[in-house]
């Protein structure tokens, strides 16, 4: 073995030789706090020889020696010298553990026996013994046995064998029960606070539903305060009260986001985003509250508000109407100049959207979230020199679930994945026959803590008659490109066009976006520390009709920043390809949000 300095102060310098840096580690902690003048000097000097092979028999070795040497200086630090040869190590022959109690019909312990890394053959060590012991009470503990301890604990070493025997017995006793829950702070109706509640009465204690009790009030957002208290000092014939103490939130709360888009592949350089989100948390003691949220970038004005009515229970069933006038504008405008041969880019295809929806939200109980949705929406919109005004009554179906590895806004792992499927027909007043088919797909996963890897899949297709194309309008078509599709082109600037004589005799070009959609992206992270990290990307795919699918590929990268309030990505995308309406172009984008 290498030799270590172990410490080294004013007053005492430390050598060991002979053992690895696990062992010497545990030496210097045996040792304890070196010495800040000649008293405690002299006393630290008097303990190094038991405390050291306290150290050394704690981790297994029982017969090593130890051959300790001290230069006194008369200026500067004395030095100890602390020279190992460690032996053979004690192993452990068996490792005994039994249970007694209610705990054997609990099958929470047998799958903790499974997990457990001590075997038979191992090197002794002490501070791992400690450690199984500590975890079976705090297991115990937290699955309600309040009453459990230890009948037998040793371990019988033989020093002329080097060997260990484990013996391990553990008496739960009973285990105690859920008893009422306590309320204190809410000023919502009882029914509602109580459907939040994960256990039923008289159920097995557990930590693990009060987490998941203060995760359900947490997550209604009607709170600013929670505490999920178990009375344990109040228990009575086996039985634990739960006292809840609850502060409503804010009566209002204002949100304001900003991004932005800068590039060359439109007409505009800069595409400037700035969002506002009012909330009212509760509006009255029956849960009911709303978000409308407003946001402006250029030519693109939305306001949409959702009012959501808890019904069977507050997170699980929920009602929403919706209420929307939305502005946007679509792919690219362009006239042929035959001076020059070539297009120029003249303006978007720009469309208003009234929008008015009733959709009710169900989660199961493995965590699928389905949504049955009555859309009406008329949408006002010039293409090809044309003006169109369908209207359209959606009946959709949407089944989403969202796995996290954690709850923090930057999760490490987990995936989301989305369908959904609407239906328009005109003998309910619909301007034309349509059904819309989605189909997404995101996946996060983290490896050796400092490489994350993010991927994507949209999918998409509109069934509709050929002659009814032009009426399916630009909400409800597919195009491609933003900071949440290809990144190296500008927002929904992607996707097929068409050549058409305008009003004033002469060439021009459109995209109007595609029947279906193909759209994927392999992302790869790399944390340079806990809150930043730099990223590289590949994104490709592209809006098209039948049989005319060109994809479209960009690459790029980025540094984010995982603020307090949410990860800031800014990506910098690059096109590989020109198009017929897009020459190869890159665009930066600023962006806030969680990945799921």
């Amino acid at each position: 073995m290498s030799g270590f300095v172990l410490a080294d102060n004013n007053w005492l310098m430390i050598n060991v030789n002979g053992v690895n840096k696990q062992i010497e580690n545990n030496i210097s902690a045996h040792l304890g706090t070196l010495p800040d003048n000649d008293v405690q000097r002299r006393a630290f000097l008097f303990t190094v020889d038991d405390n050291t092979h306290d150290a050394l028999e704690s981790m297994g070795y029982y017969h090593a020696i130890l051959d300790i040497d001290v230069n006194e200086k008369d200026n500067g630090p004395w030095e100890l010298k602390l020279d190992i040869t460690l032996g053979e190590p004690v192993i452990i022959q068996w490792v005994d553990i039994h249970f007694q109690g209610e705990m054997l019909e609990d099958n929470t312990f047998s799958l903790w026996l499974n997990s457990l890394k001590i075997k038979p053959g191992d090197t002794l060590n002490h501070g791992v013994y400690d450690s199984i012991k500590s975890q079976l009470v705090t297991l115990a503990m937290a699955r309600g046995y309040f009453d459990g301890q230890y009948t037998k604990s040793e371990i019988s070493i033989n020093r002329d064998l080097n060997s260990a025997q484990i013996n391990l017995e553990f008496d739960s006793g009973k285990r105690y029960l859920f008893g009422d829950v306590d309320f204190e702070g809410s000023t919502l109706n009882d029914d509602i606070v109580q459907a939040l509640i994960p256990f039923g009465a008289d159920a097995p204690y557990a930590t693990q539903l009060l987490t998941e009790f203060n995760r359900n009030l947490l997550d209604t957002g009607y709170f600013s305060n929670i505490k999920v208290l178990p009375q344990l000092d109040k228990i009575e014939t086996g039985v634990v009260p739960i006292k809840v103490e609850l502060s409503p939130r804010p009566s209002h709360l204002i949100e304001v986001g900003l991004g932005a888009d800068i590039g060359n592949s439109t007409e505009k350089s800069i595409d400037p985003r700035v969002r506002v989100t009012w909330r009212t948390p509760q509006i009255n003691r029956y849960g009911h509250y709303q978000e409308t949220s407003l946001e402006w970038s250029p030519e693109r004005p939305k306001i949409l508000t959702t009012y959501t009515i808890p019904l069977t229970h507050p997170l699980d069933d929920q009602l929403k109407i919706k209420l929307g006038l939305l502005r946007d504008t679509y792919g690219v405008t362009q006239d042929y100049d035959p001076d020059n041969r070539q297009f120029n880019n003249t303006g978007q295809l720009e469309s208003e959207k009234y929008i008015i929806g009733l959709t009710r939200q169900r989660r199961s109980k493995s965590n699928w979230l389905h949504g049955y949705s009555l859309e009406s929406t008329r949408e006002f919109y010039n293409q090809l020199d044309t003006d169109y005004d369908p209207r359209f009554y959606l009946l959709g179906y949407n089944l989403t679930k969202t796995v996290r590895g954690d709850n923090t806004l930057d999760p490490k792992s987990g995936y989301r994945q989305t369908y959904s499927i609407e239906y328009a027909d005109p003998s309910v007043g619909s301007t034309i026959r349509l059904t819309r088919l989605q189909a997404r797909f995101k996946w996060i996963e983290t490896l050796f803590d400092k490489h994350r890897f993010v991927a994507r899949v949209d999918l998409g297709a509109n069934i509709a008659n050929d002659n009814d194309i032009a009426n399916i309008p630009p909400s409800l078509r597919y195009f491609a490109g933003g900071d949440q599709s290809i990144r190296g082109y500008s927002y929904q600037e992607l996707g097929p066009y068409i050549d058409y004589t305008n009003s004033e005799g002469g060439l021009s070009r459109q995209v109007v976006g595609g029947r279906f959609l193909a759209v994927g992206s392999v992302e790869y992270q790399y944390y340079l520390t806990p809150t930043w990290r730099v990223a590289t990307f590949v994104d490709a795919g592209n809006a098209f009709d039948t049989q005319k699918f060109e994809p479209v590929v960009s690459v790029g990268g980025g540094l984010h920043w995982i603020s307090p309030i949410g990860p800031i990505r800014m990506d910098l995308g690059f096109g590989l390809k020109e198009t017929e309406t897009v020459a190869r172009s890159f665009r930066f984008h600023l962006t806030m949000g969680t990945d799921l």
